[in-house]
């Protein structure tokens, strides 16, 4: 699987021309399932957001509405009582996951128990792309400052890349460079704070940082 993990979507041209990169060809022409289930664990997200996002209506027009040939809905928590026979299918045939945001630990539940998290590694050519849940929940850890799902039972997620990601760098008054810091030191290891115009592009173990904006790495 290829990985375009970001804060806040693709959000100006240089991470438009990394997903086109990772897709092999244009949108227009690929086929999205969205996956708002993060967004259920999340106090600040609701029935009003997750149509936003499925609907592709202007609030998710960095994600959903970048005008793909069709759109899907992939609702994890619905998957373990419908049975894998019927919706792997629907994930192989997709050429990209576009996974919103919301919390972390409750996606990392839901990835695991709807045994998607399990598919993943076959899906090679298939493209990831994660806004701020949705890409933090591909890291070891969201650090504590970032768990909001009151039944997670520590900050450990899938771990699929080996750094953490801090996002909306700059977007709230809590979320600045010296609470990245102080987030970054209880993480203890690689990470990464980074702001709405920035992405994490990940190819087969390489890391490459696409970015307009401002983003500061933590760690080695």
């Amino acid at each position: 699987m290829q990985l375009l993990l970001t804060s806040g979507g693709v959000t100006n041209p240089s991470i438009h021309s990394a997903l086109v990169q990772l897709l092999g060809k244009p949108i227009a022409e690929c086929h999205a399932l969205c996956v708002p289930t993060a967004q259920w664990g999340h106090p600040m997200c609701g029935p009003a957001s997750v149509r936003g996002f499925v609907a592709a209506e202007p609030a998710g027009r960095h994600l959903s509405g970048l005008g793909w040939a069709s759109l899907g809905v992939l609702e994890l928590t619905a998957l373990p009582t419908i049975g894998a026979r019927r919706w792997v299918p629907w994930v192989r045939e997709a050429d990209v996951l576009l996974v919103d945001g919301g919390d972390a630990t409750y996606l990392c539940h839901w990835l695991r128990e709807s045994g998607l998290a399990g598919l993943l590694p076959s899906l090679g050519d298939t493209v990831w792309v994660g806004v701020s849940a949705g890409s933090m929940v591909m890291t070891p850890r969201v650090g504590t400052y970032f768990v909001e799902w009151p039944a997670a039972p520590d900050d450990r997620t899938l771990g699929v890349v080996d750094f953490s990601i801090f996002p909306h760098l700059d977007a709230f008054p809590t979320n600045t460079l010296a609470d990245a810091q102080r987030w970054a030191a209880e993480i203890g290891g690689p990470a990464y704070a980074i702001d709405e115009q920035t992405a994490i592009k990940v190819v087969g173990g390489c890391v490459e940082v696409v970015s307009e904006g401002r983003w500061t790495k933590f760690g080695s």
